[in-house]
């Protein structure tokens, strides 16, 4: 298992998608996150409440990857770690 940081909400100048995050997995490059891509991410709440995800595809060229989660998750869920295994 691997921690990632949630960065951000996937968003444009005027909406954004609320099943899409920007993760950070610790990559330095582009080629290093490509190996994440297709892995699993899971989210855990404070109550204890678990939501999954997959990551999609990479984001830029400093190594963040996109994930898609099944149901969006709430805006504490940014800075926060996910698990991704």
């Amino acid at each position: 298992m691997v921690k990632a940081q949630v960065i951000q909400f996937r968003r444009g100048r005027q909406t954004y998608k609320p099943k899409h995050f920007i993760l950070d997995v610790g990559s330095k490059s582009r080629e290093e996150a490509e190996k994440f891509v297709g892995k699993n991410v899971s989210w855990e709440s404070p109550a204890g409440k678990i939501i999954k995800g997959k990551i999609s595809a990479c984001h830029g060229n400093k190594g963040l990857v996109r994930a898609i989660f099944e149901k969006g998750l709430p805006g504490q869920a940014i800075t926060t770690e996910v698990e991704v295994g």
